[in-house]
C-alpha cells in the first residue's frame, strides 16, 4: 500500500528539484566564458583596425570639432591691428583746443573739426628752423606734452607734413616733399619718446596746402603753409 505523503512535504521536495537547473546553467554559463576568454587570449589583434575602431569611437563620441586654420603664405600679408574704442571727436575738440590753443610755444595752431577727423595744425615756423627737420628746442617741450595727451586717445593717428621752403640747410633734402616728410617722422618720434605706443602714419605733402585752411585768414594761410597736420580719425574712419 503506497504512502501518502503530506501535502506540505509533497510542496518542499518540488520546490527543491525545480532549483537544481539553476546550478547547472551558472556551470554552463561560466564553461562558456571560460572558453571564449581562452580563445581570445590565444588570438592575434590586429593593431591596425583596432587603431581604426578607436578613432572612429573617439569621432563619433566626442562632439568637439577641430577647425583648421589656413596660415597665410603669400610674401607679404595685411597684419591685423587690435585697436581700443575710439573717442569722441566733439570731446577732443574741447581738449585740444584749451592744451593746443592757449599754449604759447603753439601760438598760431588752428583746430579744424571734419565729419570723420580732427586737424591739428602747427605752424612749422614754431617747430623747425628754415630749411631743416630738426625740432626747435622751445618746441620739444610743447610737442611732449600734446604727445602725453594723445597717449590716451584710442583713435588712428595720421601726422601730415607741409613745407614751401625754397633753401634746404640740410643738404640731404632737395625737395619740399623729401623735407616735409622729414618733418612729420621727427614730430611723430617726439610724440612716441612722449609715450604714444600704437602706430602714427606719417605722411608728406610738399607745398600743398590742402583742404584745412579754406576759413583760415591770410596770415594764417603764410603760417600754415609750413605746417604740421595732427589727424586724429573718427572711428571707423581711414585715413
Amino acid at each position: 500500500m503506497a504512502e501518502i505523503m503530506p501535502p506540505q512535504a509533497a510542496r518542499s521536495g518540488r520546490k527543491a528539484a525545480s532549483s537544481v537547473w539553476l546550478i547547472i546553467f551558472t556551470d554552463l554559463v561560466a564553461l562558456l566564458l571560460t572558453f571564449f576568454v581562452m580563445l581570445f587570449s590565444m588570438s592575434n589583434v590586429q593593431i591596425d583596425r583596432w587603431k581604426e575602431m578607436i578613432d572612429a569611437l573617439s569621432q563619433t563620441l566626442n562632439p568637439a570639432k577641430e577647425t583648421v586654420k589656413t596660415i597665410p603664405a603669400a610674401e607679404y600679408n595685411i597684419s591685423s591691428i587690435f585697436r581700443r574704442r575710439a573717442i569722441n571727436l566733439d570731446y577732443l575738440l574741447a581738449v585740444f583746443e584749451t592744451k593746443v590753443i592757449r599754449n604759447e610755444a603753439l601760438n598760431g595752431s588752428k583746430i579744424t573739426l571734419l565729419e570723420d577727423r580732427l586737424v591739428i595744425s602747427l605752424p612749422g615756423e614754431i617747430l623747425f628752423p628754415t630749411g631743416s627737420a630738426i625740432l626747435k628746442d622751445s618746441a620739444k617741450g610743447a610737442l611732449f606734452t600734446l604727445g602725453g595727451l594723445l597717449r590716451n586717445v584710442e583713435n588712428q593717428l595720421a601726422v601730415n607734413g607741409f613745407s614751401e621752403e625754397t633753401d634746404f640747410v640740410d643738404k640731404e633734402y632737395t625737395s619740399n616733399w623729401e623735407l616735409s616728410l622729414a618733418r612729420s617722422i621727427a614730430v611723430g618720434n617726439a610724440f612716441r619718446r612722449a609715450g604714444y605706443g600704437d602706430e602714427i602714419l606719417n605722411f608728406g605733402y610738399g607745398n600743398s596746402r590742402g583742404p584745412f585752411l579754406a576759413n583760415a585768414t591770410d596770415e594764417q594761410r603764410k603760417t600754415l603753409s609750413k605746417r604740421i597736420d595732427i589727424v586724429i580719425m573718427a572711428a571707423g574712419s581711414a585715413i
